[in-house]
């Protein structure tokens, strides 16, 4: 059975960075494009960034470019998720997601087929 765990999460104060990782296991994430998500309590999962398996294009929302960075370890079957400059905003449970599909642009949540279990990032002073 296919199973990514995120981890990383965390409380942190505004300006802080996090760096939350996602692990799959049963599977290689070679092939697979991995998105980041985020969810925050009475709003809708929103795309944050992605990384595709081909050529390791990224994409990141406009609310997180030039603070977050995503990469990928393949020899570690681990996908990272680096946050700098955080803010209370950026609060939400942190979910993510893989697809066996090419995806460009912004991760929409239908694009994706394997969901981890999420991981709370908590921004507050």
């Amino acid at each position: 059975q296919v199973q990514l765990v995120e981890s990383g999460g965390g409380l942190v104060q505004p300006g802080g960075s996090l760096r939350l990782s996602c692990a799959a296991s049963k599977f290689t994430l070679d092939y697979y494009a991995i998105g980041w998500f985020r969810q925050a309590p009475g709003k809708e999962r929103e795309g944050v960034s992605c990384i595709s398996y081909s050529d390791g294009t990224t994409y990141y929302a406009d609310s997180v470019k030039g603070r977050f960075t995503i990469s990928r370890d393949n020899a570690k079957n681990t996908v990272y998720l680096q946050m700098n400059s955080l803010k209370p905003e950026d609060t939400a449970v942190y979910y993510c997601a893989a697809t066996g599909a090419y995806v460009v642009g912004l991760p929409l949540p239908d694009e994706y087929d394997y969901w981890g279990q999420g991981t709370q990032v908590t921004v507050s002073s």
